[in-house]
């Protein structure tokens, strides 16, 4: 099962920023890249504030901009 999701958008800059932090941290087949664009409900909660970051077991969310020890505190 994976770990946790990345709401995000192609060419979004922060969201391959935010992307780079998890490979530091996960395995790649941890994480969810769910672009936001797919889904009218992830675009209205999203659309302002990706990327975002959400934990598959908890349901907690970090919102950029977060860092290594965020993500590992989620």
């Amino acid at each position: 099962m994976s770990k946790v999701t990345l709401y995000h958008t192609q060419g979004c800059h922060l969201c391959e920023q935010a992307y780079e932090l998890l490979v530091n941290i996960f395995d790649v087949s941890d994480i969810i890249l769910l672009d936001i664009i797919e889904s009218e409900n992830h675009m209205s909660l999203y659309q302002t504030s990706i990327p975002v970051l959400e934990n598959n077991q908890n349901g907690n969310k970090l919102f950029w901009p977060f860092n290594e020890q965020d993500i590992k505190g989620l």
